[in-house]
């Protein structure tokens, strides 16, 4: 088995929206991201998405329309030949110090422990709190720009947090970046 790629949602795989991602019609793939993902998938890799998901916490949304929208989701997965992708998500207000929000490991453990997954692998993400859950984890992490990446990666740099490893444009060039040896 090669190495797990752990990918956030919102910003990485599809638009994000400040607003959330409340429905399915708002849920929209970025271009060329779910055939990178197809294409990580064919090597071999083993993808699991771990997205925090406020918005139920908040109120704005309920875990019955993340999990159609979600459902949305995979189907574009199953579409593209990625049959099955692991979804893992926090519903928790941050408010709620849980273990499972980012940058906690909670939905990594999970993911590791469900899905026999090898330790190592990578994290691609748009927000410090992915690059931080990938530190944590024991991953190779590559901040993507889309989203809400380049102004996190200001804040990165402002703050003297710990540097991603990689920082690139997209999740088709963070592909690149994994199957390149």
């Amino acid at each position: 088995m090669k190495l797990p790629v752990f990918l956030d949602r919102d910003g990485v795989i599809n638009e994000n929206r400040s607003d959330y991602v409340k429905v399915p019609s708002e849920w929209v793939p970025i271009p060329g991201a779910i055939a990178a993902m197809a294409m990580l998938y064919r090597h071999g890799h083993p993808l699991v998405i771990v997205t925090n998901q406020s918005g139920i916490g908040r109120g704005y949304y309920t875990p019955g329309a993340v999990d159609h929208i979600h459902q949305v989701m995979l189907s574009a997965f199953r579409a593209a030949g990625i049959p099955s992708v692991p979804v893992m998500y926090c519903p928790h207000h941050p408010s709620q110090k849980c273990s499972c929000r980012k940058p906690e490991t909670g939905m990594i453990d999970q993911a590791r422990m469900e899905q026999n997954l090898p330790d190592g692998g990578w994290m691609i993400g748009d927000a410090h709190s992915d690059m931080e859950l990938g530190r944590r984890s024991g991953l190779k992490t590559i901040l993507v720009l889309s989203g809400r990446g380049s102004s996190q990666l200001e804040i990165i740099r402002a703050e003297n947090l710990p540097m991603p490893d990689h920082i690139t444009d997209s999740l088709v060039s963070a592909v690149d970046i994994i199957l390149t040896p």
